[in-house]
Order: structure tokens, then sequence, then C-alpha cells
């Protein structure tokens, strides 16, 4: 039986037809441009227009065609706009791409989808017809290495070609864009996985596996509350930062002993404002210029972490006759990095979040600490009852036990870290059996404190006898002088 719609093709065989009309056009495009490059010294002009103009109306008219060109990088500096591309076309693959990039993320509930290099998807936005092509490149980087030998790696560039009519220019970049980069904002906010990036110039990203909240972190609750309230009120006030002349930015000391939950507290940080990790090891960097470059390479929305500042490079303070690390023309100043923190080069970014942490507080130069730099201070230090009870909440899921008491006692009289704690309620899956254990463990602790304190009170004691002993003597040579006198 005759049908009225065999005659009329599909939405998807049209699209699909469309996709492969616009890739040839884009292909014909280069080749007649190659063409022409080549030709222009052999075929005099008037044969070129000539030729051209045949060619060209086989494959309509191409001059009204417009390509933008979004690339990887802005120098050294990713391109926002280039990471906004890939997340929103995602979404919106054309059923003519012939093939995929799948990717697994660990966190990712969903696989990750993207055209391959050299594929070309479309879209239409307001009627306007786009097509959208991957390129990816390699390149060889050359430089020298920490001890001047010649170094080479290879470079992965990527770049989206972006054509649409000519017409349409000034919408495309008003509107358009500026459409795909805050939907990929919502997509991002939806579905975001943190990563951790670390090496020179960010080379090594993996995904933050890191489980730490502020729900399971065993700190102080006023403590908790106060930094939490302090990240909600730093990235909802752009704003005011830009109003009052400062840059979007802010610094957190992070100090007390080690075990106290430093890194945890960081990790917490970054899954709380969704915001990536820079582990930044002062130690790997040469100079004040790759600091320089490490700085501007970093995203908006990011931590910055330097782990240990008081140890991990050798500075000397700013009123020393040297400070830095130096290496030939290779050096690292304690100005360098300051003006890293809060200098001009501070600015080149927003919403970014500079974080060091500490075990010795007191041997950072002064000039780090100062308001600007490091804006608030937060001392970690020894486990708590209340934090133990976060602990066991976390590790055993219990909220109360006949034990807790006595362990609480325990841990107001001596000093146990939260990750000490931690470890002794991993020991076994029998409740009762890891309390008692952790009993034990803290009996053991005030016992070894209590020996300490009259080693202690035992050398005072030795110390001050010694005095007395020593103080008749320098009497009597008094009165000898004052006899001969």
């Amino acid at each position: 039986m005759f049908s009225l719609n065999s005659g009329i093709p599909s939405t998807t065989s049209v699209l699909s037809a469309y996709t492969t009309f616009a890739a040839s056009a884009v292909l014909v495009r280069t080749v007649l441009n190659e063409v022409q490059s080549m030709t222009s010294r052999l075929i005099p002009q008037q044969l070129q227009d000539k030729l051209f103009t045949k060619i060209g109306s086989l494959f309509g008219n191409l001059s009204s065609q417009m390509c933008i060109t979004i690339s990887d990088h802005n120098g050294i500096t990713p391109n926002e706009m280039f990471e906004a591309c890939e997340t929103y076309l995602r979404g919106n693959i054309s059923p003519s791409v012939h093939r995929l990039k799948v990717v697994k993320e660990p966190k990712a509930e969903k696989l990750s989808v993207n055209i391959s290099d050299g594929e070309t998807t479309f879209d239409v936005f307001e009627g306007i017809q786009l097509v959208w092509r991957l390129n990816c490149s390699e390149t060889q980087k050359t430089g020298t290495d920490y001890d001047g030998y010649f170094s080479s790696e290879r470079v992965e560039r990527r770049s989206f070609e972006l054509f649409f009519n000519k017409k349409h220019k000034d919408k495309v970049l008003g509107s358009y864009l500026p459409y795909v980069l805050e939907r990929s904002k919502a997509i991002n906010g939806e579905n975001k996985v943190i990563k951790l990036y670390s090496g020179g110039n960010w080379y090594v990203d993996v995904n933050l596996q890191h489980p730490s909240t502020f729900d399971t972190l065993a700190m102080d609750p006023e403590v908790k509350k106060e930094l939490m309230q302090d990240l909600d009120r730093f990235v909802r006030r752009r704003t005011f930062y830009k109003r009052v002349g400062k840059a979007w930015k802010r610094g957190y000391l992070l100090y007390g002993p080690p075990g106290t939950g430093k890194s945890s507290l960081v990790a917490a940080m970054a899954n709380y404002l969704k915001f990536h990790i820079y582990d930044l090891e002062l130690s790997s960097v040469r100079g004040n210029n790759d600091l320089r470059s490490l700085l501007v390479s970093t995203q908006n929305r990011s931590i910055l972490v330097i782990e240990d500042i008081d140890c991990s490079i050798e500075m000397q303070n700013r009123e020393a006759g040297q400070s830095g690390r130096c290496s030939g023309e290779i050096q690292l100043t304690l100005s360098g990095l300051l003006n890293f923190i809060d200098g001009l080069w501070s600015s080149c970014g927003d919403e970014r979040i500079v974080v060091f942490t500490t075990n010795y507080k007191e041997r950072l130069d002064p000039a780090l600490l100062r308001p600007g730099r490091m804006d608030m201070h937060i001392h970690l230090s020894y486990c708590t009852p209340g934090g133990f009870r976060i602990l066991a909440s976390n590790y055993l899921g219990l909220k109360d036990h006949d034990r807790f008491s006595e362990i609480e006692e325990l841990i107001a009289e001596v000093e146990v870290t939260a990750a000490e704690i931690a470890e002794e309620l991993m020991k076994s899956e029998e409740i009762d059996f890891v309390l008692a254990g952790l009993v034990a463990f803290l009996e053991k602790k005030k016992k070894e404190k209590a020996k300490s304190n009259i080693g202690k009170e035992d050398e005072v004691k030795g110390n001050k006898k010694e005095e007395d002993v020593k103080l008749p003597r320098r009497s009597r040579r008094k009165r000898s002088r004052k006899s001969r006198i």
C-alpha cells in the first residue's frame, strides 16, 4: 500500500546528511586553500579565478562560511572556553559521528564520551546551524633539566574548530558561546570530578579519591563551623572583592602536630567546594620564573597546597643575608614566594585558595603569616572527646557505648592524635574487642606520660639541688672579698 510518508526522510537521516555535507565542505575548503596556495605560483591570476569559480560552484559558496578556533591553551594558561566546549559537546554528539573516545572516571556513575580526533558533530542554536570539529596534534617540547642537560617531551595540543555562516557571527560570539559556557558550568556542577594535580606544569593529574568530608573530620566542632562559614562567605563574595580592589583569593595556614588531620582537612575543603587541588612541591621548583608559570597555569576555583612549608625548601628569613636556594642563575627566593601569594601575580585568576601546612608554626617567617597571605590560622591539635565520638561513628557506626566515658576521660589526660585512635579502631570488626584495645592503648600512653613527668621532675630537682650547693660557695667568696676590703 502506498504511504504518503514513504518519501519523507527521517530526522536522523537529515541530520546525518547535513553533518556529512558540512564535514565534506570543511575538507574541500582545506584542499582548496592548499591548491590555491600552490597554483598561485604557477597559474596566472585570471585563470585561477575561472578555475576556482567552477570548482566552487560544485560545493556551494564556501566563502560565506566562518571558522572560530578554540585552543586548549592560551600560551601556558589553560583555556576555560575549550574545557567548556568539551563538556558541552559530550551531550551533543550527532548520530553521524563514527569514532568516539570513552573514559570511565573512577568516581563517576556514567561513562565520559567525547568525539575523537578529526571527527565532526553539529549543533543548532536559535535556527543557526553549527559544525564542530576536534583537532589533535603532538609537538616536541624541548628544554633543560636541573643539571643543565637537554631534555625533550611530547606535548599534545587540542583545539576545536567551529564553522557557521558568517552572517551569524555576532549571534555566535554574543549568545551561542556564552550559552555553551554557562551550560558547561551547570553540567560540571552536577557531575564534577575533583582532580589532584602535581608535577612540573601540572602534567600529572588523577581523580581525587579522598573520602574526607567535614562530617567525618575529628576536629573541634566550633573551629569546623567557623571554617565552613569562612569558605561559604569567600565563594559568594565575587562582587565584594572586585569592589574593594582585592584579588579573589583566600589563604589558610593549617598547623599542629603530625597526624592531626591537616591533609584530610584539605581534602574535605576540596570536596565541600568542588575545587580542584594543585599540590605544589617547592623543592622541585627551579626558580621564581617557574613559580609564576605554575601559578598562571592553575584553573579558577582551585586550592593550591604547599605542605610542610617549614621544611619543603631551605629559605632563610628575609632579615638574613641570603634567602633562597641558589644553583648558578637558578634561584627561588622568599620574596618570590611572597609575590606568588599576594603580589601582582596572585591576581592572575579568580576564586583561588592557598593552603600552607606545617608542624612547626614558629619556624615560619612572620612575613608569610600576616593577613592577606594566610588570612586564617587553624590549629589542629590532639584528639578531643568530641573528636573521638566522630571517629567511633565513622569507623564503628557507634553513637554511644558503655566504655565511652572511660575512653573520653583517658583522652582528656593524654596527648593522642586522631590518626592513632583511627588505627586502633581498625584492628578488628568486634566492637568490644576494639574498645578494650583502645582503652589499653590509652592507659599505656598515660603511664608513659607519668613516667616522663617523673623524669622531668627529677631533672628539675637535680638542677635545683646543684644550684643550692653552688650558692653557698658564691656567698663565701663574696664574704671573703668584703673582709679583705
